[in-house]
């Protein structure tokens, strides 16, 4: 009886509970936050510019003469009153002869520039575009001078001669800053776009 009671008392004693093991936790690697550094990106940038030929810009500024030729006309009421402004185009007078001692010089220009010129496509785009720019200024040129052929103003000092006068001085003096304007832009090589004109001129091309 001693025995069967020790033996169960063996066997109601509890085990030695096991030792729990330390939680091991994988090791991470040290992750480094510093940007790496870069080599700057070098960009090279080459305009290409190419400059116009001095034969185009001579070319181009000899089409815009033609306007302004047929448009000195215009200006008689203005050099009239102020003499000192002949002075300006006093230089171009032995050329301005040369081209009027000519007979039919002006048609003969006109057609020269635009059949020689703006239809030649020999030529690059800036002199045909600087040509039928003139070319459509000297056409410009001729409606003044058919409305006053029309309409008669006569000669003497009512409104309708002042309208005259009022009207050839405002178109000299378009035509001569015109044709300033053309001038210089094609001696630096640039394109230049005039007023009620440019448009017109570039839907021929």
């Amino acid at each position: 009886m001693a025995s069967l009671c020790l033996s169960l008392h063996q066997t109601l004693k509890p085990s030695a509970a096991p030792r729990p093991r330390p939680l091991s936790f994988p090791t991470t690697s040290t992750i480094s936050l510093r940007p790496s550094p870069k080599r700057p990106s070098t960009f090279t940038t080459r305009a290409s510019y190419t400059p116009t030929p001095a034969t185009e810009r001579v070319i181009s500024i000899a089409s815009y003469a033609l306007p302004f030729f047929n448009s000195l006309q215009y200006g008689r009421f203005l050099f009239a009153q102020y003499p000192k402004l002949a002075l300006l185009v006093e230089p171009i007078f032995p050329i301005l002869n040369l081209y009027r001692s000519v007979p039919g010089a002006s048609f003969v220009a006109f057609f020269g520039l635009y059949l020689g010129v703006v239809r030649n496509t020999s030529f690059s785009r800036y002199v045909r575009f600087n040509a039928m720019q003139a070319v459509t200024l000297d056409v410009l040129l001729a409606v003044p001078v058919l409305l006053t052929r029309i309409l008669d103003p006569g000669h003497g000092g009512g409104f309708g001669m002042k309208a005259m006068m009022w009207g050839h001085t405002g178109v000299f003096v378009f035509s001569f800053m015109c044709f300033v304007y053309g001038v210089v832009s094609c001696l630096v090589g640039k394109t230049p776009y005039i007023p009620l004109v440019a448009d017109a001129a570039g839907r021929q091309l």
